[in-house]
């Protein structure tokens, strides 16, 4: 039997829900029995919500106040303490995940496989690489610990409807000094999250200016779409870091993605291909972008999107009516 421990990833109220994906993927393992982690200075909300997710057999609360804040440095050692008899363990391939799965597999002394986009059993996993261009399956020891990072691009959401047990446990765990947090610095935004969203609106270099950036914050908010870019315009200073999307920023999957002035480099398609519908807008009829695009617009970005923008609040006002 495969017993998996899952490591929430929460903001102290909401549990992400790149941690349903996660479960998916555990799931797919035979005979799989699934814990989840939930470290907070108060978990009980969070974990009443990893709790009623489908094929969760256990969720665990790690309350501490040095838990308030995600700070991997403090939360491995605790993952370290409680791994115990779980031969598998599992966090989402975000910053969070990335940031804290390298550092428990290095406590642990045991392999890690990142990115996991397929299991085909316990010790055999699919992962891309070449930016994308190949997928690899790699073998871990039969008998020894892995610890995994999950591609949630690659993996629907757990359903609700469980009603798994949850417990508090209290660990005796010498947490480092050496990392402390400071202060959180984060943009306001009254879009969907980037990582998360079913609609995604995301710009190139073509744009031209920050300020250009606008007409696609409009669309975006008759949409109800996050907004994103490709790498070339975030180099550029037109978008913030955050928004990237490919290969080194975020890899998404929504229902629908939109990328409007983006040529499609091979590293930003890499962070869309699990989306459902892309539709492509650029003046050159040759760009990249429309090798994989299901639907796609040759012409102007500045006279498509605001008429693309006109039509949509129209078809709203005439629902509205």
């Amino acid at each position: 039997m495969a017993q998996i421990l899952i490591i929430a990833e929460h903001d102290g109220a909401t549990l992400n829900p790149a941690t349903a994906k996660c479960v998916t993927c555990a799931r797919a393992l035979p005979d799989a029995a699934i814990t989840i982690v939930v470290c907070a200075a108060d978990a009980s909300a969070v974990a009443a919500q990893a709790a009623r997710l489908a094929g969760v057999e256990r969720v665990v609360m790690l309350e501490n106040p040095a838990n308030a804040e995600p700070l991997a440095a403090l939360i491995a050692p605790q993952i370290v303490a409680l791994a115990g008899a779980f031969t598998h363990l599992f966090g989402p391939s975000t910053t969070f995940g990335k940031d804290l799965m390298p550092r428990v597999a290095a406590l642990l002394d045991c392999a890690q496989v990142s990115n996991i986009m397929a299991v085909e059993d316990a010790t055999h996993f699919r992962r891309p690489t070449y930016a994308g261009n190949a997928i690899v399956t790699v073998e871990s020891r039969a008998g020894e610990r892995l610890v995994g990072t999950v591609r949630t691009a690659s993996f629907e959401a757990a359903g609700g409807g469980g009603a798994a047990a949850i417990e508090s446990v209290r660990l005796d765990v010498a947490l480092p000094t050496h990392t402390r947090f400071l202060r959180r610095a984060a943009a306001k935004a009254d879009r969907p999250d980037l990582q998360s969203a079913t609609r995604v609106i995301s710009g190139g270099r073509a744009l031209g200016s920050a300020e250009n950036f606008k007409i696609l914050y409009e669309l975006a908010d008759e949409l109800g779409a996050a907004v994103g870019a490709s790498r070339a315009a975030v180099d550029a200073g037109f978008a913030a870091n955050d928004m990237q999307v490919g290969q080194t920023g975020k890899i998404i999957a929504p229902e629908l993605y939109i990328a409007i002035g983006i040529s499609g480099a091979i590293q930003h398609l890499t962070g869309i291909t699990d989306a459902r519908t892309i539709v492509a807008i650029n003046k050159d009829a040759e760009a990249p972008i429309f090798e994989i695009a299901d639907f796609g617009l040759v012409g102007d970005l500045f006279q498509i999107v605001p008429e693309l923008q006109r039509l949509v609040a129209g078809s709203r006002a005439v629902k509205a009516d």
